[in-house]
């Protein structure tokens, strides 16, 4: 397999393909608006152009691709694209990132169609936080989703939580033992100052160090899982992972007060082309306009490695080293470009 690094050394290896920028909730850390410029549809990639792409991805050491959106069950027949991807013998993990709200009649299409795993976002077990948080109702509807994760076949399950203080920080504890009975790990995320976080600051953001203690106090001794123990994660992915007494595991991505970009292989595809090398970064590369253009395999190819050759992205580093910290992006900046916004770029 082909190896195309960055400028510290890091492999092309892991795309975060949106294919929507719509969603059907409005979590306030992620779409802090009601009303949207919405990408046009004329510019959203379809499938076809989707596989072109991610073929060319491929052939540079993509071997991880997750669909996230906005919400990605939203896209109609996505279906069809995940047979498509599937089908791609250099694709080792095909995995979607969704609020869960349309997985009950979905599930068992998604796993017909070859998808090897499912990560649902789960931020609470509380109705009224889940309205406060989503501006929606549906938490049972979630919960269903998760449940059929399992029934459906699919392994590797994860449960996404995003902590903030003061909003869910006393269900740690719930949240484990719910991700326990389900068959999912429960990955803890700290709180970021990224795309339509506008009202971050980091006195609401509950540290790993905090996190690991609370489960301490609960459930007695947190071992770490070491790289290259069995069930341990890969030394580039975002999760730190350790194991309670009684052997169940859970994850923490401590993006915000221990950065892995060292280590990130990570870059966004959103729904209209644009192809982003960091969640910080305020700028991306168009590939939707040489693909529409005629652009040949080995011409988007040397766009891709040519821009990842110079990549310097440390974004969560620099943001960390900066000291007193405010909201990355202003509201009113968000307004003027959709591609700043979370549910454009994807998680």
């Amino acid at each position: 397999m082909a190896f195309v690094g960055d400028v510290h050394g890091r492999p092309l290896r892991n795309l975060r393909l949106s294919v929507t920028d719509r969603c059907n909730l409005r979590c306030a850390y992620c779409m802090p608006e009601e009303d949207y410029a919405w990408l046009p549809r004329v510019d959203i990639l379809d499938f076809e152009e989707i596989s072109v792409l991610v073929d060319r991805f491929c052939e540079l050491g993509v071997d991880k691709v997750r669909l996230t959106g906005g919400e990605p069950l939203l896209r109609k027949d996505v279906e069809r694209l995940i047979e498509m991807l599937a089908a791609k013998p250099a694709l080792r993990d095909l995995a979607i990132t969704t609020n869960g709200l349309l997985l009950p009649e979905r599930v068992e299409a998604l796993r017909a169609a070859g998808l090897h795993r499912v990560t649902v976002s789960l931020d609470t077990l509380h109705p009224d936080r889940f309205r406060a948080l989503t501006r929606r109702d549906g938490l049972e509807q979630v919960l269903a989703g998760i449940e059929s994760v399992a029934a459906a076949g699919f392994t590797g399950t994860k449960l996404d939580t995003v902590v903030m203080r003061g909003v869910n920080e006393d269900e740690l504890v719930p949240l484990v033992e719910c991700g326990r009975d389900v068959g999912a790990e429960v990955r803890f995320i700290e709180y970021m100052d990224v795309g339509g976080a506008t009202n971050w600051s980091m006195d609401k953001v509950v540290p790993c160090d905090e996190i690991l203690a609370r489960l301490a106090a609960h459930y007695g001794p947190v071992e770490p899982l070491e790289t290259g123990e069995a069930g341990a994660e890969e030394a580039s992915a975002p999760a730190d992972r350790f194991r309670l007494p009684d052997g169940t595991v859970f994850g923490i991505i401590a993006s915000t007060t221990r950065p892995f970009c060292a280590s990130c292989d990570r870059s966004r595809l959103t729904a209209d082309g644009m192809w982003y090398l960091c969640l910080y970064a305020a700028e991306g590369t168009d590939l939707r306009g040489p693909l529409r253009a005629g652009a040949s395999p080995e011409e988007l190819r040397a766009l891709v490695t040519g821009t990842w050759n110079a990549r310097d992205d440390r974004g969560a580093e620099r943001r960390l080293a900066e000291g007193p910290r405010t909201p990355l992006v202003p509201i009113t900046d968000l307004r003027k470009d959709p591609h700043l916004e979370m549910h454009t770029r994807g998680g």
